[in-house]
């Protein structure tokens, strides 16, 4: 009987981890569907921000209530996968605690901080929901959440409390086990500090009920961890994984500083002086200004909308969505995202991407939410993983303006006296001082 579950668990093992391989290349696949583009400067200042906010979530302490909810989370997620190593090791070779009898009484100090670590895992989803729920915190039910997004939250954060739960139950029956001599229950000599004061609760339970509960509770635990595996490209919890790389290639220049469109400038310069344009200048294709689709975009804004965590911290500090306008931060990648994986599935239908009559500007993001921004970089600043939505906005914007004249009039206004004055003001550049000049003589 054990050589067959053994047998069940490596299947299953062996089928989570192919199934997850395949959806993480498709996910590459997608990202690289943006346009090229080289980030490999300074990586002393990139593994110093990957340490800070990736792994520090140096941005999430700006609000203290959720950060230390979201830290005990994260601080779960990444050690209690230490245990989670013990147990497919047990799956794989038939045994039972494998590191036990290796690791002594640290062993036993290792199992209680992994079950305070659980139990402060399940509290703040537990807290999260009611957050989400019950105090319906603004930015966490605004109209982009509605359907989908809303779901999702709710199913990955009711996920947690129930394998959180699963985990504390096997390791009750497991105590319980060890204290009657139970065959194959290593007995550890740990108190199970958490657990522990569940295993009351099953000590009028027959041998034979607490190897069924406690064995239930191992398999839902770990086969609800490959199913978790496998979810989470499919949810906006992939930034557990992209966070990384995506602080890794944040920009480094001051946020106030916006990317110069090259194609602009050797046109300027081609024009002015002609003798340094390229032989094959005049016959090369043109390129689109600006981005309608995302492939326009480079593979950098393509990431960052796989991994936006949909928090909505990007949207409360906006000022345009803060008075009521239609532009949210979080909504232009939640929108990128969806058309990027609408492009991909068009893909694996015709083995290459066939028009669908749909583009990025439009169809998923207005004119009016894209007038709508005032590119002060409040969104780029309260990102905790640092994504970069006013890049795409900007991209979008030009687009509209350049390739489709598409601007209200006192945009072309503006265009028209800086091309003539220099500046925005319709004063020619001789006249600007004359305010000083009259004030002088008053």
């Amino acid at each position: 009987m054990q050589i067959v579950q053994q047998i069940l668990f490596v299947l299953l093992a062996a089928a989570a981890v192919i199934l997850f391989a395949r959806k993480v290349r498709e996910i590459r696949r997608n990202i690289k569907l943006g346009k090229d583009t080289r980030i490999n400067d300074n990586p002393s200042a990139r593994w110093r921000n990957v340490l800070l906010l990736a792994f520090g979530q140096k941005k999430m302490f700006k609000r203290m209530t959720p950060a230390i909810l979201h830290f005990f989370v994260y601080a779960g997620f990444v050690i209690i996968n230490i245990e989670i190593l013990e147990i497919i090791l047990d799956g794989i070779f038939g045994t039972h605690r494998l590191f036990a009898p290796y690791l002594g009484g640290l062993y036993n100090v290792l199992i209680g901080c992994f079950e305070i670590l659980a139990a402060l895992v399940l509290i703040s989803c537990a807290i999260f929901l009611v957050r989400r729920n019950v105090l319906k915190l603004k930015r966490l039910n605004q109209g982009e959440l509605d359907g989908w997004p809303k779901t999702d939250a709710n199913a990955i954060l009711a996920t947690e409390i129930i394998l959180m739960g699963l985990l504390l139950t096997m390791n009750a029956a497991d105590y319980n086990l060890q204290q009657i001599g139970s065959h194959h229950y290593y007995n550890t000599g740990s108190s199970f500090w958490v657990s522990g004061l569940l295993a009351p609760l099953f000590s009028g339970m027959s041998e034979t009920s607490l190897v069924v509960l406690e064995r239930s509770c191992w398999w839902l635990h770990i086969a609800g961890i490959f199913a978790f595996l496998n979810y989470l490209p499919y949810s906006k919890h992939l930034h557990i994984v992209l966070a990384f790389p995506n602080a890794y290639f944040a920009k480094l220049v001051p946020q106030g500083k916006m990317e110069n469109m090259k194609d602009i400038q050797n046109e300027v310069l081609y024009m002015m002086e002609p003798d340094k344009a390229p032989a094959d200048a005049a016959s090369a294709e043109p390129h689109r200004f600006g981005a309608k689709e995302v492939t326009d975009l480079s593979w950098k804004n393509l990431m960052d909308a796989y991994s936006c965590t949909e928090c909505g911290r990007c949207t409360a500090v906006c000022p345009a969505n803060i008075t009521g306008k239609k532009l949210s931060p979080r909504k232009i990648m939640m929108d990128t995202r969806d058309r990027v994986e609408e492009m991909g599935r068009n893909i694996d239908k015709n083995k290459e991407f066939v028009d669908d009559g749909k583009s990025l500007l439009h169809d998923y993001i207005t004119t009016e939410e894209l007038r709508a921004c005032t590119t002060c970089n409040a969104c780029v600043e309260a990102c905790p993983v640092s994504i970069d939505p006013l890049s795409i906005i900007l991209q979008l914007r030009r687009n509209l303006v350049m390739e489709e004249s598409n601007a209200p009039q006192e945009w072309n206004m503006m265009f028209g006296n800086i091309e003539n004055n220099m500046a925005p003001w319709k004063f020619s550049p001789d006249d600007r001082d004359k305010w000083a000049q009259e004030l002088a003589e008053g």
